[in-house]
């Protein structure tokens, strides 16, 4: 699982294959990733893509959600 998440806290910790970063929920930014088709958070400038799961935990420690939705009717979607 590339995200730890501590509820109590409102700590995180976004790992990636070479990287590790901690750091505050509120801190990370969740966006729509159009070529990858996922999300992806950011903190301190690194992407780190996640599962739809893991963007609705970090919503909760207070993460902005900048996701949006993908349509395959939407002129110009990779849908």
């Amino acid at each position: 699982m590339p995200i730890e998440v501590e509820e109590s806290t409102g700590h995180c910790t976004l790992i990636g294959d070479t990287l590790r970063i901690e750091g505050n929920g509120r801190e990370v930014e969740i966006v729509t990733d159009e070529h990858l088709r996922m999300s992806v958070a950011i903190l301190a400038g690194e992407r780190f893509p996640i599962t739809e799961a893991e963007a609705d935990a970090l919503t909760v420690i207070g993460a902005v959600d900048s996701r949006r939705h993908l349509k395959a009717s939407t002129p110009g979607s990779v849908i």
